[in-house]
């Protein structure tokens, strides 16, 4: 989708810290047999929901999105949380990993193995967020492209290259894109490549830099749900940007951390400039 910033959308009738570290009760920096295994059983989960889901009884109006919003979001925000760990090996792996995850899910896109291609290609951006994030030195660095990519996201999304390929190209991105079917219908939910590569890139940012990883998984798969339930309830709009919610779900639940960090930030550089004119 080349440089787009993607949009989150309903296919057919989906209408119809340091000091912060302890916040988190699970120690996403030490893995384990259980975490990896679960993170292998809900991704199998997943490929499971995705074959099934055309024959699972169809949900009423309304049900469906609360059924989004409090099952299948959770569920992939989850399973970036458990791959974490990942996040901290070296990027060029991470590199190589989300390149492989990519190859893969064109492999079964083309075998028509779609359940499994869909999961491919939430790895693959997830990875690619990991990797993203081993090109930041600072904090303040994520802080100021959380602040600036949703203000991208919301011109590509009303005027710019995602609003085109939205709706001049729609096959490209239902490619492209993350999809959760909805049980019993033809009816899906499209998550685009960067809010699944922007989800994991904050989402490792606030477990490498020891802010609040809890709060913040809570607050962007929170807000993230709720711009669905914005799409579903407003009949004119075919799909949101989902950049802002991720991004602001990140900032709210570190803000103070983050003010903290770029003070600090200023005031070293500053000092660090007097310094070198005397």
């Amino acid at each position: 989708m080349g440089g787009a910033v993607p949009v989150l959308t309903a296919q057919e009738p989906l209408k119809t810290d340091s000091a912060a570290a302890a916040a988190s009760p699970v120690s996403s920096t030490s893995p384990g047999r259980a975490r990896w295994s679960a993170l292998g059983a809900l991704l199998a989960a997943l490929v499971v929901y995705g074959a099934l889901a055309g024959a699972l009884p169809a949900l009423p109006s309304g049900a469906d999105v609360a059924f989004y919003c409090l099952v299948v979001f959770p569920a992939f925000a989850a399973a970036i949380w458990l791959a974490l760990p990942l996040a901290r090996r070296p990027g060029i792996r991470l590199l190589v990993a989300a390149v492989c995850a990519g190859a893969l899910a064109v492999g079964l896109s083309l075998a028509s193995v779609d359940s499994a291609a869909n999961v491919a290609k939430l790895v693959c951006f997830g990875l690619l967020g990991f990797w993203f994030l081993s090109l930041f030195e600072e904090l303040w660095w994520v802080s100021l492209v959380a602040l600036v990519v949703p203000w991208a996201d919301i011109w590509s999304v009303a005027a710019g290259p995602t609003r085109y390929v939205v709706e001049e190209q729609p096959g490209l991105f239902e490619r492209l894109a993350v999809t959760f079917p909805s049980p019993g219908e033809a009816a899906a939910v499209n998550v685009g490549p960067p809010d699944v590569l922007f989800f994991a890139l904050l989402l490792a940012a606030a477990d490498r830099f020891r802010l609040r990883v809890t709060w913040s998984w809570m607050a962007m798969t929170g807000l993230l749900a709720a711009t669905l339930a914005l799409v579903w309830s407003w009949d004119d709009v075919s799909g949101l940007p989902a950049l802002p919610a991720i991004c602001l779900g990140f900032l709210a639940a570190n803000a103070d951390l983050l003010w903290r960090d770029a003070r600090t930030a200023w005031r070293t550089r500053t000092e660090a400039g007097d310094s070198h004119q005397r």
